[in-house]
């Protein structure tokens, strides 16, 4: 099991929530108030931008007053990622426009994992890296 103490898993309550849970588990809020926030700015989960364009992710935390960084770095592996990030995992296209599901690693003492969403998980708390497919990641200034 996990070391990791400073954050919580967050399930996506809908199918296509996995930024706001994302949000969530960064901002140690629950699903709802992302959400309400989230909808209050004009970001909705059913919205495709969401999950296939970052300024959206981006703009969401910055109502939190939490900065990322500038830009999308290719993931080389689980060593190099800094003590929070973004993933954006299972890319894929759709409608011909990039998408991927959105999860948050985290690094705390000698401990790694990464909250994974997905509510048809056994456990969002996730350390089974080999199974985990980021294409890159985004830093998360905490």
């Amino acid at each position: 099991m996990s070391g990791i103490k400073i954050f919580k898993p967050v399930i996506q309550e809908e199918k296509t929530g996995c930024a706001i849970a994302s949000v969530a588990v960064i901002t140690k809020s629950s699903y709802g108030k992302v959400k309400k926030i989230a909808n209050s700015i004009g970001i909705y989960a059913e919205d495709s931008n969401l999950w296939s364009k970052t300024d959206y992710i981006r703009r969401l935390l910055s109502e939190f007053k939490i900065k990322t960084g500038s830009r999308e770095i290719p993931f080389k592996n689980w060593e190099t990622l800094p003590n929070v990030a973004l993933l954006a995992t299972k890319w894929q296209k759709e409608q011909n426009k990039p998408a991927w599901h959105w999860c948050v690693f985290v690094r705390e003492d000698n401990s790694m994992a990464v909250f994974d969403s997905n509510r048809n998980l056994k456990n969002n708390l996730r350390t089974d890296f080999e199974r985990i497919k980021p294409k890159w990641f985004i830093e998360v200034k905490l």
